[in-house]
């Protein structure tokens, strides 16, 4: 039954994806906001520059009107007032000072996706094609490599209308990214050949090693992976959507534990002690956190309203205490910058 719930985990939270996408799409006219939530600036644009000089937050717009889907910037300082909009539209989005990935759908007969590098004045220096749905992007610390998640179907273990996942880590600089489906991984010291290999959710720790996801078997696992090894090591059980705090030291991620499925508890692991520190937000969260500071992770929920596709961006404190934020209205997928 693991199995089965892994599966329906991961195929609920692509409907889910898919259906709010759709959704906001159809909304994208309306000025007014009937869920009675505070509206973001979003008709305000401060500028770019000014707001990147200094530390910052970069995301994707969910504001309805023209700037729906745009990459924006808010100062770190004041994120909840008006929003700068730079050029680039993305599904989803990650930056470093200077570069961003960019996760964009092409809608026409087929929709198709690409993933964009996007250089300082947000505007692409290289792209590619990727297979499948968006789901998670990143990029290391220096800005050298590029992760990024898609959802795929069609692999010879999925059974029909079943995804499973592609994530694929390359430079930058436009050189072919490698699978890390196929890189070896290890679980108690044993390889796992089986077919039914997952891997998601990467977040960098250098250029060479990298925290992710595995799953098999309906089990899922932290893996530490090496590119030079092209190795992925088992660290802990129940580990999902992993992200490196900025001092290296601790790991905010989704779990899993006796939920029911489709629903992740987020949880802080210290990768010294491995204690594990459930997070004041007691909602399911199906995303990727990211790291305000070392004190504080950011998230990405849909509004709870019946009928609203918007998002928010919410902050909670990473030691288990206070309660959440928003901190971002009408936003999707952070990015720190300082």
């Amino acid at each position: 039954m693991s199995g089965l719930r892994l599966r329906v985990g991961v195929f609920a939270g692509v409907v889910l994806l898919a259906v709010a996408g759709v959704v906001v799409y159809l909304r994208q006219a309306v000025t007014a906001d009937p869920d009675g939530h505070t509206p973001a600036a979003a008709s305000v644009d401060t500028g770019v520059a000014p707001v990147v000089a200094g530390a910052h937050v970069v995301f994707r717009s969910t504001a309805p009107g023209d700037g729906y889907g745009r990459v924006a910037v808010v100062p770190v300082d004041a994120p909840s007032g008006p929003r700068a909009f730079t050029p680039a539209s993305c599904e989803r989005v990650h930056a470093v000072r200077g570069t961003a990935v960019c996760l964009v759908a092409l809608r026409g007969l087929a929709t198709t996706y690409r993933v964009k590098i996007l250089g300082p004045q947000w505007t692409p220096v290289s792209e590619r094609a990727v297979p499948g749905l968006p789901s998670r992007a990143r990029l290391s610390s220096d800005g050298a490599l590029t992760a990024t998640t898609t959802f795929v179907y069609g692999d010879s273990y999925a059974s029909p209308g079943q995804f499973s996942t592609r994530t694929l880590i390359g430079p930058t600089g436009g050189a072919d990214p490698v699978d890390v489906e196929q890189f070896t991984l290890r679980v108690d010291g044993r390889p796992v050949t089986a077919v039914d290999r997952n891997v998601w959710g990467v977040t960098f720790a250098d250029d060479d090693r990298f925290y992710a996801t595995a799953a098999s078997g309906g089990r899922t696992w932290l893996v530490e992976g090496s590119r030079s090894g092209r190795t992925l090591t088992a660290l802990r059980e129940d580990v999902e959507c992993p992200s490196l705090s900025p001092d290296g030291t601790r790991i905010a991620f989704k779990k899993h534990g006796d939920l029911p499925a489709g629903r992740w508890r987020l949880t802080v692991l210290d990768l010294a002690s491995g204690r594990e520190t459930p997070l004041a937000e007691t909602r399911s969260v199906d995303d990727q956190a990211e790291w305000l500071d070392n004190d504080t992770v950011l998230y990405g929920l849909p509004r709870d309203t019946d009928g609203s596709a918007s998002s928010d961006v919410w902050a909670v404190p990473a030691d288990g205490t206070g309660a959440p934020r928003v901190l971002i209205p009408d936003a999707w997928s952070p990015a720190v910058i300082r």
